[in-house]
């Protein structure tokens, strides 16, 4: 037993030690770059073919917004619970509901996603999910029975849950009111097109890592550069049959790993796979313990690679950060977040930044898209180094959020992100 315990002790030490001594990241070459200039330029080879073929191609398919609508999001408690239950089965109106009811909480006019999802255990549900207009997470509402009911037309425009009452809680109703039903219009060219440049470049036919996986750690030979193309593509596959989790926010394992299937893809030509990689490093896909905000400063975007390679950056990440109804199978989909981070470091400022409150300000692009572009502008604005500059485009913000329809304009106007 103490033996075990020193050895519980000398894991804990070794992985905090970990921990806490990545301070800095990859190596960078002659070019200021994480790849050499030879990497480089056989990957710009296949981007100038890649673009060529994007001119050239129409696309497929059409591309819908995510179903969405304007709901009424009610919360009843105490003793109204029962009844009011009862009468949201009968289909009661909603000014006759409030009025009935005169102490329930109701927030009008919220922003409505209804989307389908598995779980772990292949279960299938529709979920109903408020956008919170503060950057949290809004309340959801699934439902995992008369699936296809609640995927078409719905069965009645209240949607609730009923919470029993509990040691820890008292018994309460969460429910959603929908006045007009749920929608999903197309996405128009401009942006239809950002989408089909993304799953062009990336290769949605391919992914970064195998179906099969194990947890393993697969370290590059330092003479991989030297050996035969065989070797470096079992190599490559070998590590894309791995997965690698980090032990903590600082855990740089997982990252080290992207980047070494980055350069032997990039070597063997597997474009598909590299892209994903370098994706993944930007957006810090990874499994991690945690992943806490103070790790972020040590990490950089690397936009600067994609931007060199001739890479159409604007068009693929905000073609990356839409959200869509139906896309293609393997697409891949940003962080709003941290897409919005590696734009503060884009040579392209100025285009990126009317471009995207072009996109705030247009009515053609459903609201949900609408309202992810204002997060992408916010978060990319938050990680400027320029005060002056951020101060400006917060006001350009303001500005373009005045177009936005008024149930959504105010809200936001008045959050706590635009008073900071």
């Amino acid at each position: 037993m103490k033996n075990k315990k020193h050895l519980l002790t000398l894991i804990f030490f070794l992985s905090t030690l970990l921990c806490q001594a990545q301070d800095s990241e990859f190596p960078q070459f002659s070019n200021g770059l994480i790849y050499s200039p030879q990497t480089m330029e056989k990957l710009a080879q296949v981007v100038d073919s890649l673009n060529l073929k994007h001119k050239s191609c129409e696309l497929d398919q059409p591309f819908f917004a995510k179903s969405q609508t304007v709901g009424h999001l009610v919360y009843v408690g105490g003793k109204d619970v029962k009844p009011a239950l009862q009468d949201m089965k009968n289909q009661m109106g909603l000014e006759e509901f409030i009025a009935k009811y005169p102490e329930t909480d109701v927030e009008k006019e919220v922003l409505v996603m209804r989307y389908s999802t598995t779980d772990y255990k292949g279960t299938e549900a529709i979920i109903f999910t408020q956008i919170d207009l503060e950057g949290g997470r809004g309340i959801s509402i699934d439902k995992k029975e008369q699936l296809k009911a609640y995927r078409d037309v719905l069965p009645s425009k209240w949607i609730f849950q009923h919470f029993e009452k509990t040691e820890y809680s008292e018994e309460a109703l969460q429910a959603f009111y929908f006045p007009n039903p749920f929608a999903s219009t197309p996405l128009v060219e401009p942006y239809a097109n950002m989408i089909a440049y993304a799953d062009c470049l990336i290769d949605t036919s391919t992914t970064k890592f195998k179906e099969e996986r194990n947890d393993n750690s697969i370290h590059l030979p330092a003479d991989w550069r030297d050996l035969p193309q065989e070797q470096q593509e079992a190599l490559l596959d070998e590590m894309r049959g791995t997965r690698v989790v980090g032990f903590c926010s600082q855990d740089n394992r997982p990252r080290e790993h992207a980047v070494n299937i980055a350069l032997l893809s990039a070597e063997t030509t597997q474009w598909g796979v590299f892209l994903k990689a370098h994706l993944d490093i930007m957006n810090d896909h990874f499994q991690r313990r945690s992943d806490g905000n103070y790790a972020w400063g040590q990490r950089k975007t690397y936009l600067r690679e994609l931007e060199e390679l001739g890479i159409n950056t604007l068009d693929i990440l905000i073609g990356i950060s839409l959200r869509m109804e139906n896309p293609a199978s393997n697409h891949y989909f940003g962080s709003i977040q941290r897409v919005g981070r590696a734009f503060a470091d884009t040579q392209q400022a100025v285009e990126l930044e009317n471009r995207l409150l072009r996109m705030i300000k247009d009515d053609r692009l459903d609201d949900y898209n609408r309202v992810l572009t204002y997060f992408l502008f916010y978060n990319y604005n938050s990680y400027l180094d320029d005060e002056n500059r951020q101060a400006q485009n917060l006001e350009k913000l303001k500005v373009a959020l005045q177009d936005l329809p008024s149930h959504l304009s105010t809200k936001i106007l008045q959050s706590e992100l635009l008073k900071n």
